[in-house]
């Protein structure tokens, strides 16, 4: 069971899971509401992460039915298909997990009568699929494409209380309060701010897009000796170790850049005040800059690049507990 639970990565599908939970929770502490039976609309987003994780258990199992000959070199102490599991039961377990994330999206497309969760859970199984197989190993395209289907977690969750439950936001500060002088408010005031036309969506899919992104070159360039035998086109093996991290430092920089722009732009005054309020996210965003600091000063060995890769990790799973640290606060 620990060589299923590791091959399907357990704790990349816990931050999945903990991810779609926070924009669910997010919006049920703010005060809004949903048009829908609430304990229907329960079960149903339960099986929506479900299926959601399911999907993306099958593709980290396909990934790595696909990368044995690479991981033998590029990861020798995690390698699973072929040395605990067999390729056939890899298989199979790819198989089932996606028919049965697919099983749930075709009844909560009837349930709900659109044809959305079907063809979101459909681009999804095969853009994992074409991944693994041909994408993986081409210039910038597969790490692209990953960053995506990141994103694309969170816009099914946006999608589900905007379009499907008819979500409706109940105002709890006045919007035009735009220096809250206190705590409370200005945790009101962020809450408000980033629910505003579905601000909240938006910005944590442009972190995740982000994060993933420059996370993913950043992997590339710990198994570059692996991928040089399977042929792979990856950014640090077509331009070179040293343009592939500033490549990646120039994506990542634009989380701090974001964060310091957007507390700029909407705060004139009291800054520590909103600095406190959004916490998790000031934080997510100086790991990232210990992420950028650490590129440019070490050498760029897969050791030295695993410790920026776990960084960059903890920086997202922090910056997905705002709605739990408002809800504390």
């Amino acid at each position: 069971m620990i060589h299923f639970l590791r091959l399907i990565r357990i704790k990349n599908l816990i931050i999945i899971a903990l991810t779609m939970y926070a924009v669910r929770f997010f919006y049920f502490t703010i005060g809004g509401k949903i048009n829908v039976d609430v304990l229907f609309e329960q079960l149903n987003f339960f099986l929506l992460t479900l299926s959601t994780v399911c999907i993306a258990a099958a593709g980290n199992i396909i990934n790595d039915y696909f990368d044995v000959k690479a991981d033998k070199i590029n990861r020798p102490e995690k390698l699973i298909v072929t040395k605990y599991i067999s390729k056939r039961k890899a298989i199979i377990w790819h198989w089932i997990l996606n028919g049965f994330g697919f099983f749930i999206a075709c009844y909560l497309s009837v349930f709900y009568n659109t044809f959305w969760y079907v063809f979101i859970h459909l681009l999804s199984i095969n853009a994992l699929w074409l991944y693994s197989v041909y994408f993986k190993r081409k210039f910038i395209i597969g790490n692209v494409l990953i960053a995506l289907l990141t994103s694309l977690v969170i816009l099914l969750s946006g999608f589900h209380f905007y379009h499907v439950c008819r979500y409706e936001l109940h105002p709890i500060l006045d919007a035009k309060i735009s220096i809250p002088k206190s705590l409370d408010h200005a945790v009101m005031y962020w809450k408000n701010l980033f629910l505003d036309a579905g601000n909240f969506i938006f910005i944590l899919c442009f972190f995740a897009f982000v994060l993933n992104l420059g996370r993913e070159i950043v992997k590339d360039m710990e198994d570059v000796e692996g991928d040089k035998l399977l042929k792979a086109k990856t950014i640090p093996i077509i331009l070179g170790a040293y343009s592939a991290k500033w490549i990646a430092i120039l994506i990542l920089s634009s989380v701090p850049i974001f964060y310091i722009s957007f507390l700029t732009l909407n705060i004139k005054d009291h800054h520590l005040v909103h600095l406190i309020a959004t916490l998790p996210v000031f934080t997510a965003s100086s790991l990232v800059i210990i992420s950028l600091i650490l590129l440019i000063s070490i050498q760029t060995t897969p050791k030295n690049l695993k410790v920026v890769d776990k960084i960059i990790k903890l920086a997202m799973l922090i910056g997905i507990m705002t709605p739990f640290y408002w809800w504390l606060l």
